[in-house]
């Protein structure tokens, strides 16, 4: 992975920086590509420090404009892209019947449009090398159903079904597309978006019983972006403790 160019949106925290931070440690240059600029410069001035190649990109993934300007910098820096992690996200909580409209909209510019852009502008600068590893972070909240989360239960499913059709699409390319869809895991978002409720309900229903931690969901990136994965592809990874899997838990 020695001259790889990574990209990770949403990398300058949480999820992101942990997936940076493996992504350097596998030897790869990495952008962290993140709305919050100071964020993603803190994040790649942390790595560069421990030896690791990193830069870090102000990019919103909401906005078309922002994303096309981002991937031009990109290209012309490293001329390539050989991985996307399409990680940025956002989430709040409403009931269905009172969900706002200007919130649906915002989740799915940043969750849905984002990813599909965002994979549009990468796969471009894949193709060039006919290699190339797509991976986009879906939520077991796009598998099962979950109170409150209309807007990011519908755009992490669609996701999904997006992760399918670039994999289809992309094959002939050899650029590989997958998802990883993490359940409950301790981040500065679930820490501020998951009541003392959900968090009982989540641990008492995983069965490892517990929230996996960000870490554990970058091996999993590590390894979808990896040669040892270059057969894998169009496949949604639960990252999840057992929780999709899961039902009643006692005799």
């Amino acid at each position: 992975m020695t001259e790889k160019v990574a990209v990770v949106t949403g990398g300058g925290m949480g999820i992101g920086a942990a997936i940076c931070e493996r992504l350097v440690k596998d030897g790869m240059t990495v952008v962290v590509a993140d709305l919050n600029e100071g964020a993603a410069t803190e994040t790649a001035a942390a790595l560069s420090a421990s030896g690791g190649r990193a830069w870090a990109l102000g990019m919103n993934v909401g906005e078309e404009a922002s994303i096309a300007d981002g991937f031009a910098q990109i290209a012309k820096r490293h001329g390539r892209c050989d991985v996307l992690v399409n990680n940025a996200g956002v989430a709040k909580t409403f009931p269905f019947l009172d969900y706002p409209l200007d919130h649906w909209h915002q989740v799915m510019a940043v969750n849905l449009t984002g990813t599909l852009l965002c994979g549009q502008h990468a796969a471009r600068l894949m193709r060039e090398q006919r290699w190339g590893r797509i991976v986009n972070l879906a939520s077991v909240a796009g598998i099962l159903a979950s109170a409150g989360r209309t807007a990011y239960g519908t755009s992490k499913a669609a996701v999904i079904g997006l992760t399918r059709q670039m994999a289809i699409e992309l094959a002939p390319f050899g650029i590989t597309a997958n998802g990883i869809a993490p359940g409950p895991i301790d981040t500065p978002l679930t820490k501020v978006l998951h009541s003392d409720v959900s968090r009982r309900h989540y641990t008492e229903t995983t069965p490892l019983g517990r929230y996996g931690q960000p870490h554990e969901i970058a091996g999993a990136v590590s390894f979808l972006a990896s040669d040892d994965a270059s057969y894998i592809t169009g496949h949604i990874l639960p990252v999840d403790g057992g929780f999709v899997a899961a039902g009643i838990l006692e005799i």
